[in-house]
């Protein structure tokens, strides 16, 4: 496994219940400014091999980006449940729920 990809895995899993965090800030955060389709990635190979939140990240608009209907109704339904707050079009409000982790 990649020093990234530890990364990315290390950062998803602090995004507390509540709150996003947007692919392209991992990546960030992660060392690989335009590394948000590697997030993507990771996060469809990983989630369930490392209980990844996978919920808890969207796009940079604060929207849902999975495409299909089955998987868009369950992030929307995990992320209500946890208090997050999702229009019928698949947006939170990014500004108020959006994850800024301090610094380590």
């Amino acid at each position: 496994m990649t020093p990234f990809t530890m990364r990315v895995i290390e950062i998803i899993r602090s995004i507390p219940e509540g709150a996003v965090m947007t692919y392209g800030q991992i990546a960030e955060l992660a060392g690989s400014r335009r590394g948000a389709r590697q997030v993507v990635r990771i996060l469809h190979s990983s989630s369930r091999k490392y209980g990844l939140p996978w919920h808890r990240v969207v796009n940079s608009k604060g929207e849902i980006a999975l495409q299909d209907e089955e998987g868009r109704r369950m992030q929307a339904m995990y992320l209500r449940d946890e208090g997050v707050p999702v229009d019928d079009r698949g947006r939170v409000d990014l500004p108020a729920r959006q994850y800024i982790p301090g610094p380590d």
